[in-house]
C-alpha cells in the first residue's frame, strides 16, 4: 500500500544564519510568522543554513515560499520576489549568501524528480551582516512588510503568482522592483 504524505501543501522556508544579523532574515521572518494566524495547509520551517538537508522538507510540496537574504545590486532592505527560474543556472553564479544555497537544493530535487510544484523566493537585501543575533534596526522595521509579502504569496494561487506578479493585493516585485 502506498504511503500517504502528511506534509502541508504550502511550506514557508526561512533560510539564513542568525549569527550574522540580517543574513538571518529568513529565519527572523518565520519566527515572526509563528505569532501570525495562518490558513490551514501552511507549514513554517526554520531552515537555518541547512542546505542539502532541506531536500526532504521541500520535496513534493505544492508551493514552497523561501525567505532569504540576497546579495543583489539594490538598496539594503529591498524586498524582491523571484521565481525558481530567476535563480542562477550555473552554481558558480549563485547570489545566495550560503555555501550550498536553495538553488542547489532545488536543482537536486529536480534531478531526483521530487521538486515542489511552485517555488517563490522572497529575497531581502541585508543592511548589516556583522556578528550579532538580532536583525539590524532597519531590518526589524522591514520585518512586518516581509511577513506581509509572504502572507500575500500564501494567498495567491500558484499559477497566478508565477504568471502575473501583481495579481491582487500589493504589487510584488520581480527582480527590478521593490516592495
Amino acid at each position: 500500500m502506498a504511503e500517504t504524505s502528511t506534509k502541508a501543501p504550502i511550506l514557508v522556508l526561512g533560510i539564513g544564519n542568525i549569527l550574522l544579523r540580517d543574513e538571518g532574515v529568513g529565519v527572523h521572518t518565520v519566527r515572526a510568522m509563528e505569532r501570525t494566524p495562518l490558513p490551514d495547509g501552511v507549514e513554517l520551517l526554520d531552515g537555518g543554513t541547512a542546505g542539502a538537508d532541506l531536500l526532504d522538507a521541500i520535496s513534493e510540496r505544492h508551493k514552497v515560499i523561501v525567505v532569504d537574504a540576497l546579495d543583489a545590486d539594490v538598496p539594503p532592505g529591498t524586498i524582491l520576489r523571484l521565481g525558481s527560474d530567476d535563480l542562477a543556472a550555473d552554481p558558480s553564479d549563485s547570489v545566495s549568501l550560503h555555501e550550498f544555497g536553495i538553488a542547489d537544493t532545488l536543482r537536486m530535487a529536480k534531478h531526483l524528480d521530487c521538486s515542489p510544484r511552485h517555488v517563490t523566493i522572497i529575497a531581502v537585501k541585508p543592511h548589516d551582516t556583522r556578528c550579532g543575533m538580532d536583525p539590524s534596526p532597519p531590518m526589524k522595521q522591514r520585518l512586518p512588510r516581509i511577513v506581509e509579502a509572504v502572507l500575500h504569496e500564501i494567498a495567491m494561487p500558484a499559477r497566478c503568482a508565477l504568471v502575473h506578479p501583481s495579481c491582487g493585493g500589493p504589487t510584488i516585485a520581480r527582480r527590478r522592483g521593490c516592495l
